[in-house]
């Protein structure tokens, strides 16, 4: 199943520098679903992150549970070209990739959480060892576009680094050569 994707605003109701302000990390979620739009606008976000010599080798992979996301079913997507959703594995799997994650139970509430995985090979392939330090520099990029989109859409996010690597990928079913390298539960905040 694919699912187009909605169009990027691009003017927000938040300035940069009000989103900057803003930005800080939560953990606690309202039992609200996402609208496709919302949906939308953070993987357009993170579509919008830099990579070294444009080797791009990071993939979004989206966990949305049971009637979390407007329109969508649950299930692990991953975010085509950061304009389309292709169902990846159905089901809602969020309370395991919240054990997965050290059991920090809080990702299970969040109806949506993103992991950002990488091949390393597209970039070390071109740079050597070195290329290891630039895909993490972009995954902070990312996820630095994720927590400002969610401060301008007035939802919530934190960045989750601590989690047993084989059980994450494992959990979502990732291709062999990708890595998990963070996992940002998003939701609307309490």
């Amino acid at each position: 199943m694919r699912i187009k994707l909605e169009g990027a605003d691009k003017r927000g109701k938040v300035s940069l520098e009000e989103a900057i302000e803003r930005r800080k990390s939560r953990r606690a979620f309202k039992r609200t679903a996402l609208t496709k739009k919302q949906l939308s606008q953070l993987i357009w976000s993170a579509g919008k992150a830099p990579s070294a010599g444009a080797t791009y080798p990071l993939e979004l992979y989206v966990v949305i549970g049971k009637e979390c996301a407007e329109d969508i079913d649950a299930g692990v997507y991953h975010a085509k070209r950061y304009s389309e959703l292709d169902l990846h594995k159905e089901g809602d799997i969020r309370e395991k990739l919240a054990v997965a994650c050290l059991s920090q139970m809080f990702i299970a509430d969040a109806p949506v959480s993103f992991v950002i995985a990488a091949e390393y090979e597209r970039t070390t392939r071109r740079y050597g060892d070195r290329g290891i330090r630039y895909v993490h520099i972009e995954v902070g990029h990312v996820s630095q576009n994720i927590y400002l989109q969610c401060e301008a859409l007035g939802l919530v996010t934190v960045a989750i680094g601590a989690f047993y690597d084989d059980e994450v990928a494992r959990v979502l079913s990732l291709p062999e050569g990708q890595k998990p390298i963070y996992v940002m539960p998003v939701g609307v905040g309490l």
